[in-house]
C-alpha cells in the first residue's frame, strides 16, 4: 500500500496520539451470494437500524471505497422504517453478506453477530448514516500495515484540523467525549483524543479475542478498555467527519452516555485469555 498520505507520517508526527465471540443474538435470516471474497484484507461491519435516509447513499460510499478487496457485514436490527426494503435491493452486490435480526438487539449486539462471520485481517466498524467517510479506510489501514500500531483510532478531534465541520465547544456530544477521554486516561493511563469514535480499526484476530460482551453503544468504551487491558498500541490519525443531530436520526442518548462511564470502569481490570 502506498504511504504518501500527506496525512500519516509515521508514528512520531504530532497529527496522531499513540495511546472467541459468544452469547450473539439469534437472527432471522442471512444472506450470502455466490461472489463473496475468499480472503478479504478488510471486513466492514455495518449496524443497521432505522436509517432509510442516508443507508443508500453510505453503502454506494462503502462499496466504491478502497481497498476494494474487501467483505462488507450488514447487520439490519429489526428496523421498522424502510431499511429493510432498501437492503433488498443490495442483495445481488458481490462481497456484501447480510443478516437481519427478528427483534431488535442494539448495535454492540448487531457487530457481535457479524464478528462471528468476518473473514477479513482487519475490521471495521461502519455506522449507516454519513457521518463518516469511507474514504478514510486506507488512512487507517497504513499504520497497521506499516506496523507501526496495533490499532487505529480515526480521531474526529484531529480531524477538525483539517476542515471538518465543527459545531460548538458546548455540544453536549462533544462535551460527553472529552469526558471519556479523560475518564479513560485516568483508570487506563493512555491519551486519547476520541474515544467513542466509530472509526475503530483493529486485526480482527485482537477484536475476537475481546470476547466481547456488548450489547447496545457500550462496544466503543468496552473495546477501547480491553485494548488498554491487552496493552496495545493506538494509534490515531485524523479523519473527515460530518456531524449529525437528533433531528437528523443521532441515537445516542444520556442513558447511552452514563453506561459508557459505566463500562469504562467494568473492565478496568479485565485480563486477556
Amino acid at each position: 500500500m502506498k504511504t504518501n498520505n500527506p496525512l500519516w507520517h509515521g508514528a512520531t508526527s504530532q497529527k496522531y496520539f499513540q495511546a472467541t465471540n459468544t452469547n450473539s443474538p439469534r437472527f432471522s435470516s442471512t444472506c450470502r451470494n455466490d461472489q463473496e471474497i475468499d480472503s478479504p484484507l478488510l471486513s466492514v461491519i455495518v449496524p443497521v437500524y432505522n436509517e432509510e435516509r442516508t443507508l443508500h447513499d453510505i453503502l454506494s460510499k462503502v462499496v466504491r471505497a478502497e481497498p476494494q478487496n474487501k467483505e462488507i457485514l450488514i447487520v439490519d436490527d429489526c428496523s421498522h422504517d424502510n431499511s429493510r426494503q432498501i437492503l433488498k435491493n443490495w442483495e445481488n452486490q458481490p462481497g456484501v453478506i447480510f443478516f437481519y435480526h427478528d427483534t431488535n438487539c442494539g448495535k454492540g449486539a448487531s457487530i457481535r453477530t457479524a464478528l462471528e462471520h468476518v473473514k477479513g485481517k482487519y475490521t471495521i466498524i461502519q455506522d449507516a448514516d454519513l457521518e463518516y467517510d469511507p474514504n478514510d479506510y486506507t488512512r487507517l489501514l497504513e499504520p497497521l500495515m506499516e506496523g507501526v500500531a496495533d490499532v487505529v483510532y480515526g480521531s474526529r478531534h484531529l480531524g477538525r484540523r483539517y476542515g471538518n465541520q465543527d459545531r460548538s465547544f458546548l455540544n453536549p456530544f462533544r462535551l460527553g467525549v472529552t469526558a471519556l477521554n479523560i475518564t479513560f486516561r485516568l483508570l487506563y493511563h493512555k491519551r486519547i483524543t476520541d474515544e467513542a469514535t466509530c472509526y475503530k480499526l483493529f486485526p480482527t484476530s485482537v477484536l475476537k479475542a475481546m470476547q466481547l460482551e456488548c450489547e447496545r453503544f457500550e462496544f466503543c468504551p468496552e473495546v477501547t478498555a480491553k485494548v488498554a487491558r491487552m496493552n496495545l498500541r493506538i494509534l490515531e490519525v485524523p479523519i473527515n467527519y460530518q456531524p449529525r443531530g437528533i433531528k437528523e436520526g443521532k441515537k445516542i442518548k444520556l442513558k447511552d452516555a452514563i453506561e459508557a462511564f459505566q463500562t469504562l470502569w467494568k473492565w478496568r481490570n479485565w485480563k486477556p485469555q
